[in-house]
């Protein structure tokens, strides 16, 4: 698909080129090493991905059956419930309701996947939408693969550059559970971590923390990067947003994510019957036993204005 996104004035299109097999154009840069500044909040971060990453590097020397299966499952409860329903369809988009009790167990997964605390992440991924693939996107592959993946997370004095105040997300502001998580972040993964190796010794630690949160991240990155670059487009979107199957599958159903940005309050994102979506399935479930409400969903009038027949129609 054609890349929407205009080259900065000043900027030549050739400086920097694309993104290896794709058309998307990198029209600006941010050095994590030239020129940039590590703060106390990035050095904590850079030691905090560093060590999950190192534990992970075990893998293979402690593999036990149970291990494993003891980070499939970590990995399942953080990133359907905790990610992918609770922190983005659940609280950053309101997709659906939840009762108040289910809705923290289920953020509390999502702060056991180390992925920074609800407050943070919803603003961040709220900004995304409002300023998508612009200069004031927080990870678009406009700046570059690696700067969208995993290097935006790292600049944090970029993320107060362009968003000082923050006032995206009062609604979870307003509420003592959501607050307390903030204050008191990096005690939970500890705690975490401590009752993993003292129930399961450092195999446990290696798979649960070590292998399952270090592959949650990429996956979770992987929507940021690949799903702005490589796929297809089947909404009228205005900006760089994909459908890739393949993070689909590996991510319960966020890799579908033209669909997404077309629709970003839908609690599917997986909206043909054979684009697999295990999150919206696991939302179904919810509201069919009585334990989610008020589930969104594109209405065919809704799709009808996002097609790109309508687009071709207008003109």
């Amino acid at each position: 698909m054609r890349n929407l996104i205009t080259v900065s004035q000043g900027v030549e299109a050739s400086e920097y080129g694309k993104v290896l097999l794709s058309d998307v154009m990198v029209t600006r840069k941010r050095n994590l090493f030239i020129g940039h500044t590590w703060n106390s909040v990035d050095i904590k971060i850079a030691i905090g991905m560093f060590l999950v990453h190192f534990l992970a590097l075990f893998a293979p020397f402690k593999f036990t059956w149970s291990a494993f299966w003891a980070g499939f499952i970590s990995y399942v409860l953080c990133g359907i419930f905790g990610i992918t329903l609770s922190y983005h369809r659940n609280l950053t988009h309101h997709s659906l309701k939840l009762p108040k009790w289910l809705e923290y167990t289920f953020a509390y997964l999502g702060v056991l996947s180390l992925q920074r605390d609800p407050i943070f992440w919803v603003s961040m991924h709220r900004y995304h939408h409002q300023y998508v693939d612009s200069e004031k996107d927080p990870h678009s592959p406009t700046f570059g693969f690696w700067f969208s993946h995993m290097g935006w997370i790292f600049d944090s004095g970029y993320i107060f550059e362009k968003y000082q105040e923050r006032k995206n997300v009062e609604d979870l502001k307003n509420q003592a559970f959501y607050r307390f998580i903030k204050r008191t972040y990096l005690l939970h993964p500890f705690a975490f971590a401590t009752l993993v190796y003292v129930f399961g010794g450092i195999t446990y630690l290696v798979w649960v923390v070590g292998v399952a949160t270090a592959w949650g991240y990429h996956v979770t990155f992987l929507v940021n990067s690949a799903c702005h670059i490589w796929g297809n487009q089947v909404w009228n979107t205005g900006d760089l947003s994909k459908n890739n199957w393949r993070v689909a599958l590996i991510t319960f159903g966020e890799g579908w994510h033209n669909n997404h940005h077309a629709f970003e309050y839908s609690a599917r994102h997986g909206l043909e019957w054979w684009q697999i979506d295990f999150c919206w399935y696991t939302i179904r479930f919810l509201e069919l036993v009585g334990l989610a409400s008020n589930v969104k969903l594109p209405t065919e009038d809704q799709k009808l204005k996002k097609s790109f027949a309508s687009l071709n129609k207008v003109k």
